[in-house]
């Protein structure tokens, strides 16, 4: 199964296919007005059940929005690959390191990511998300991949002059806009084990990043049982596992994002998520 969220008339509802092409409005049959609801019904078993009650909708890609709740907390990986880590002149960390995107600063598939007015330094990171399902504090690592819902790309762009203002990356990684997510949340029990999940990053068509999730320095049990040390995970939360080798930033000279660039991000046997890029 896959969740979604559409914006059409100037009202949005949650949307599940439950077959080829076969897509329901969960706002309007069951009540569903949160992503989070609709994780939470899909990681019990209870979706299939309520996207069969409700009416079909026919839905044209350019009305999908990002699938994230407003009150969802999107928690990010930094360095979790080592090979990122070497390129950027990072240590392995001995423990996952995290930052906070907030939902504002991403975008749907096939909506236009930005590159803000204050910096041309808009740099590509694509990575696996996750979506957790069921909610819970100090979950162990053996019941952890039971949390979650499904999967996700994500475009987990960054503005590095920003990003690299302080210590912390909040700044560089929250401007308007500046990433993606989409198109859908697939469901976990339909897509490869995490183990077996890649991620691929192409500008213009040129592949410039892959990753395996088997290289992971801390795997998604890892981060989900770390996470839940120090807050209560809810579903409709989103977990950014890490991007691997290949930024922008890195190359000589550095190569940023520019309007008319297209990024996507592809996992294989989960989705594409396609943005261009324009200015602010």
């Amino acid at each position: 199964m896959k969740i979604g969220k559409i914006a059409k008339l100037g009202r949005t509802s949650i949307i599940a296919e439950i077959g080829p092409e076969d897509w329901r409005d969960l706002t309007l049959g069951g009540g569903i007005i949160t992503v989070g609801a609709a994780a939470a019904a899909l990681a019990a078993g209870a979706l299939a059940a309520i996207a069969k009650s409700s009416p079909s909708v026919a839905i044209d890609e350019k009305g999908l929005v990002a699938p994230i709740d407003e009150t969802a907390r999107i928690l990010c990986a930094g360095f979790n690959f080592g090979a990122h880590a070497t390129e950027s002149g990072r240590d392995v960390p001995p423990q996952p390191t995290f930052f906070s995107r907030f939902p504002t600063s991403l975008v749907g598939n096939g909506q236009p990511i930005t590159r803000p007015a204050a910096s041309e330094s808009l740099d590509w990171e694509g990575e696996v998300a996750l979506m957790i399902g069921l909610g819970g504090r100090h979950i162990p690592l053996v019941s952890a991949l039971d949390h979650v819902a499904g999967y996700c790309p994500m475009g987990e762009h960054s503005v590095r002059e920003y990003q690299l203002h302080g210590t912390q990356a909040t700044a560089g990684k929250n401007f308007d806009g500046s990433g993606g997510f989409g198109p859908f949340i697939v469901s976990a029990a339909t897509c490869p084990t995490p183990s077996q999940l890649e991620v691929f990053t192409h500008l213009n068509g040129v592949q410039m990043q892959h990753g395996q999730l088997s290289d992971l320095i801390f795997d998604i049990p890892k981060l989900i049982n770390y996470i839940s040390t120090f807050i209560t995970l809810r579903p409709g939360d989103i977990i950014a596992t890490g991007t691997p080798p290949g930024i922008g930033g890195r190359m000589t000279p550095p190569r940023w994002l520019v309007p008319g660039d297209t990024i996507s991000v592809e996992i294989p046997g989960v989705g594409k998520l396609t943005n261009s890029v324009v200015d602010e």
